[in-house]
Order: C-alpha cells, then sequence, then structure tokens
C-alpha cells in the first residue's frame, strides 16, 4: 500500500494550475470585465479530471477497499479514465476502463500506454452507456473490482471543494464575482462552487451545459435527456446557461488565433459562457471578475469533429 504523502496532491504535482486572463482577447468585454481561466493542462494526466481521479483513487486505497489483488473500475469518455491510468502506473495498481465506442483514437492510445484496460462501448449511447456497463460488470463480479463510480462518488466535488475553489479565490485575491463552469460529473461546478459561496457569500454561481442532447461538448451533460449523477446539486448555482457546439468552437477558436491558446470542447464551452456573461456585464457598465475553468488543451480533439473545418 503506498504511503499517505505518496498520494498527496503535491507530490504528485497536481493541481495549482495557473489562472490566465484572457480579457485582452476580447475587446467587447471592455476595460472592466475579466474572463479569467485555470489552465488544467498543466495536471500530469493534462486535464482538470486529475484532481478528481487522484481523490477517488487516495479515498479507494485509504479505506482499504482498493488492494493489489483487485481492479479500479470505472467508466469514461476520457479524461478521468487517464487520470485514473497514469495513477495507476505509477501506484502499481490495475484499472479497467469502460468507454464509448467513439472514443478517439489519441486517447485511446494514451491510455493503453498507461496499461489501462478497455471495453468499448455503443457509441450512440456515449457516457450513458458506459456506465451501464459497468454497473452490469460490477454486478456480475463484485468481488474482483472496486467500482470508483465518478458520478456518484463525493470524492469527485471534494476534490474540487478542496483544490480548485480555495485556488481560484487565492489566485484573484479574492476578488472574483463570478464563476462559470459545464456540468458533465458536475464535481467541478458543486465543489468549487460551495468552497467559494463559503469564501465569498456575494460570488455568482453559473452552470452550463449544452443546448440539447446531441452535442459536440465532449465530458458534458445534457441533464435532462441523461443519467444525471448523484452528486450534482441544483441548488448550487445562481444562474444557468446553454451553450451550443458552434458558440463553443467560435470561442475556442478565438482564443487560439489571438492568444495562442489551445482549448478542448469543455473548455471551448466554458470560455464561451463566460465570454456571454461577461458582455452582458459589460453592457451594464459593472465590474466583474469571472472565472471558469480550461478542462484541458485542444490537441487531443484536433482530429474531431469539434476543430473540422
Amino acid at each position: 500500500m503506498p504511503s499517505r504523502a505518496a498520494l498527496d496532491p503535491k507530490a504528485l504535482r497536481v493541481g495549482d494550475t495557473p489562472l490566465l486572463d484572457v480579457s485582452r482577447a476580447f475587446p467587447e468585454l471592455g476595460p472592466r470585465v475579466r474572463v479569467l481561466g485555470k489552465a488544467e493542462w498543466h495536471n500530469p494526466g493534462g486535464s482538470v479530471k486529475d484532481r478528481a481521479g487522484l481523490y477517488i483513487f487516495r479515498d479507494a486505497v485509504d479505506s482499504g477497499r482498493l488492494t493489489r489483488d483487485k481492479i479500479l473500475l470505472d467508466s469514461s469518455s476520457g479524461n478521468t479514465g487517464i487520470a485514473y491510468a497514469w495513477i495507476g502506473a505509477r501506484l502499481g495498481y490495475r484499472v479497467s476502463l469502460a468507454v464509448p465506442g467513439s472514443l478517439s483514437r489519441q486517447r485511446r492510445a494514451i491510455l493503453e500506454a498507461y496499461g489501462a484496460e478497455l471495453l468499448f462501448t455503443d457509441p450512440l449511447e456515449g457516457s450513458d452507456g458506459a456506465i451501464r456497463e459497468v454497473r452490469l460488470m460490477m454486478k456480475a463480479e463484485p468481488q474482483r473490482y472496486v467500482y470508483a463510480d465518478q458520478y456518484s462518488n463525493p470524492m469527485t466535488w471534494r476534490a474540487h471543494y478542496e483544490t480548485t475553489g480555495p485556488e481560484i479565490f487565492a489566485q484573484t485575491a479574492g476578488a472574483i464575482t463570478h464563476f462559470v463552469a459545464g456540468l458533465g460529473t458536475s464535481g467541478t461546478f458543486v465543489g468549487t462552487g460551495r468552497r467559494l459561496r463559503e469564501l465569498k457569500p456575494e460570488v455568482r454561481l453559473i452552470s452550463m451545459q449544452p443546448d440539447g442532447p446531441m452535442h459536440g461538448l465532449e465530458g458534458l451533460k445534457h441533464m435532462e435527456t441523461s443519467i444525471v449523477p448523484a452528486i450534482y446539486d441544483d441548488a448550487v448555482a445562481d444562474a444557468r446557461m446553454e451553450v451550443s457546439t458552434d458558440e463553443a468552437r467560435e470561442a475556442a477558436r478565438a482564443l487560439a488565433r489571438r492568444e495562442g491558446i489551445l482549448l478542448g470542447p469543455s473548455g471551448g464551452a466554458n470560455l464561451a459562457a463566460a465570454l456571454r456573461l461577461g458582455r452582458e456585464l459589460a453592457e451594464q457598465g459593472r465590474e466583474a471578475v469571472i472565472a471558469t475553468v480550461f478542462c484541458d488543451a485542444g490537441e487531443r480533439y484536433l482530429g474531431e469533429r469539434f476543430w473540422a473545418p
């Protein structure tokens, strides 16, 4: 069993990511509104999911549920699986994942390089199909697996409560006025939002989701037509927004061409929501510091529909 120190986020260099001010790329925001994004590709696995992945892994080991003779099992559309895979490789644990058959070749190659065992599910069923398959696997062989269950595991939001929220508050010197984040597992929004509200009760928390069930925003859920994560708390949001794939793509392309920062689809959607909010506040003549999360870099998606010409 690895020591507690070996599973510490600082030891594994998870978290403490830069908060990038991208306001100058969007002059319509004016001089009084700032948009900031956490550059989560600085995590070892290249995404925000390293935070929850590590907390879930650490909890499974600390509780004694995950031992060397058992396999960590979960569903993933890519980034959480990559987090489990590199952490498992580092610590010497096996990882098995159910993933949609639409998983990109690049993310599949990364998972296989780290030694994860992959089961591919119906691509038309997306992440929900992978969730259903994992539940069947767990029911069939409960003695073989430890079900990480990122959608129900409180460690998913707890990771952001303990790391992302305090980081954003400190990096803005407490000046943050709004936090915007998309809903997938919902852990980033729920955990960060809860902590920011404790630190600054007047902060405004805005959740974002795709504008329909058929979308190209990898990692995000249209809650009304999806399996709703057990950790999702609708009461955290002060307001809600919907973003189209086209709007997310336009925001991501603008940032790439104006600032040289390449975002993935979910980061592009977060940016689009933050910009829409920022424009509204600028039109009202208000001051604002809007923080969001740039979940990962765009290189993993260049061969996919989101970045197609």
